[in-house]
């Protein structure tokens, strides 16, 4: 590709200066970065509802012990009624955009019967919506100092809480955002 500026499988980590409440202290995963522009999930906004509800709304019955508790993400305010789950596993589903080798985006029904089955990948965030820019506009926000980019990391996307999130992808870049300001200077 000869894109080089690709953001595609890294975090956006929203400076402390950033008020849009859509992006106010999210961490976005980028799943797609080319010159007609952006895709990514943020993947610390927890929802007030489950992944049960979800299924139920699908006429899914999730068989699996824990899966209608799971966690629900608002990806961002885009599609709201859509749903994507990041995940890792080499599974090949309807409707599957792989990121990396090793993280996958799907957006299809089977992984979400295959998720209720307890057949699912192991490592997965489920989410409504997704936030986009158009070609330029991510680069635009990138000079602004909206946004601070680095490499994703599993662990972070996995592992840690929601809370934890944006602070620790911060720090993955050296950068303490506690430390920052979130008012603009002037010379």
């Amino acid at each position: 590709m000869s894109f080089a500026t690709s953001l595609t499988n890294h975090f956006l980590i929203a400076m402390p200066g950033l008020k849009d409440p859509n992006f106010s202290r999210t961490v976005t995963y980028i799943c797609e970065h080319t010159e007609a522009g952006a895709m990514g999930i943020v993947i610390n906004r927890p929802m007030d509802i489950r992944l049960g509800e979800v299924l139920e709304q699908l006429d899914i019955k999730p068989t699996a012990p824990g899966v209608a508790d799971a966690q629900v993400y608002l990806g961002g305010p885009v599609q709201t009624d859509r749903g994507f789950v990041i995940h890792d596993g080499a599974a090949d589903y309807d409707s599957t955009l792989s990121v990396t080798p090793d993280i996958r985006v799907t957006t299809s029904r089977d992984v979400l019967e295959a998720i209720a089955d307890g057949d699912g990948p192991e490592q997965r965030l489920i989410a409504l919506g997704y936030a986009g820019w158009g070609g330029g506009q991510l680069e635009d926000e990138l000079s602004a100092n909206a946004w601070l980019s680095g490499p994703a990391d599993a662990d972070i996307m996995f592992s840690l809480s929601p809370a934890e999130r944006w602070l620790a992808a911060a720090q993955l870049l050296g950068v303490d955002l506690n430390l920052l300001s979130g008012e603009a200077g002037h010379a």
